[in-house]
């Protein structure tokens, strides 16, 4: 099923991003989901992040809710090369939520981000889900920006996490 950016899970799209499931721990995913973490940590913190950092924060990152039944974790390639990731999880079986949203800054304007979000849509319709939702921050604007122009409309408060500042809607039927 084709994308909104050009893009099919699985199948290189008119826009050469090809977006497809992948186990959270591969060579790939696992580079990807650092990198996320090292940027989204960095900009909080307001500096660079040590790899003892990203060590920490990688085990305060577990995939079980990431894999089928409960959720689902895939990787972008541009190109062959892999510079995007991202995933959901099922708060409830009619919601989904987005998290790990990631688009290395090399291949940033190029479309990563709508085909990360159409792949994730379509990951979630297959678990049954009616509604995406997600969190972010507000230092995340170009994501708040991503997320706005691709139909997701913010909502009050569905959770309390502590870097929790805006949140998000969208209906996925």
């Amino acid at each position: 099923m084709a994308g909104s950016a050009g893009t099919t899970t699985g199948r290189p799209g008119a826009c050469g991003w090809v977006v497809a499931p992948e186990p959270f721990a591969t060579a790939d995913a696992t580079a990807l989901r650092r990198a996320y973490y090292a940027e989204v940590a960095g900009r909080y913190w307001e500096r660079s992040v040590t790899e003892a950092e990203i060590d920490q924060g990688m085990l305060d990152d577990p995939a079980d809710e990431l894999a089928p039944p409960t959720g689902q974790f895939v990787v972008g390639r541009l190109d062959g090369r892999p510079l995007a990731c991202g995933g959901i999880r099922l708060l409830d079986p009619a919601t989904a939520e987005l998290t790990r949203i990631y688009v290395d800054g090399s291949a940033r304007g190029t479309g990563g981000g709508a085909a990360l979000l159409a792949a994730l849509e379509e990951e979630a319709r297959a678990l049954g889900a009616g509604r995406m939702r997600l969190d972010t921050r507000t230092d995340l604007v170009e994501a708040r920006a991503l997320y706005a122009r691709h139909g997701y409309r913010e909502i009050p408060a569905y959770n309390s996490g502590p870097y929790a500042q805006h949140w998000f809607e969208k209906p996925l039927v």
